[in-house]
C-alpha cells in the first residue's frame, strides 16, 4: 500500500495522476517506470568501473540492490556518502572495515556525488 501511495504522489508529480488510480490502469510497467526515471525490467544497471567498485558491490549489494547508489547519486556529496556509509554499519551492521568505508567512500564521490 505505501509503495503504490509513493507510486501514485510521483505519477502525480508528473502530470499522471489519472493513471495512478486501480494499479496505475492503462499504464503499462514499463510505461510507469520511464515515467519515474527509473529502469526498464530489461535494463540492467551495472555501477561505473573504477577504483574500489569491486568492494562496493560487494559490501553494499549484500543488502540492497544496485540502483540505488545512482538514484541517491543526484542529492549526495561527499559528506552525505559517508554518513549514508556510517549508517549502514552501525545502524544496519554492514560488514565494512574503516579501511574498506574509506575506499567505498572514495569509489562513490568520485562516482556519484551529484552535488557540492
Amino acid at each position: 500500500m505505501l509503495r503504490h501511495r509513493a507510486l501514485t504522489t510521483k505519477l502525480a508529480a508528473l502530470g499522471l495522476a489519472a493513471a495512478a488510480p486501480a494499479g496505475l490502469a492503462g499504464v503499462g510497467t514499463s510505461d510507469a517506470a520511464a515515467a519515474l526515471g527509473a529502469p526498464a525490467a530489461a535494463e540492467i544497471i551495472e555501477l561505473r568501473p573504477g577504483p574500489g567498485h569491486d568492494l562496493t558491490v560487494g559490501r553494499c549489494l549484500i543488502c540492497h540492490s544496485v540502483e540505488y547508489i545512482p538514484s541517491n547519486a543526484p542529492a549526495m556529496n561527499r559528506a552525505a556518502w559517508q554518513k549514508s556509509i556510517q549508517k549502514m554499519r552501525d545502524k544496519f551492521g554492514a560488514p565494512i572495515t574503516d579501511d574498506e568505508a574509506k575506499e567505498i567512500l572514495d569509489y562513490l564521490d568520485a562516482n556519484y556525488s551529484g552535488r557540492s
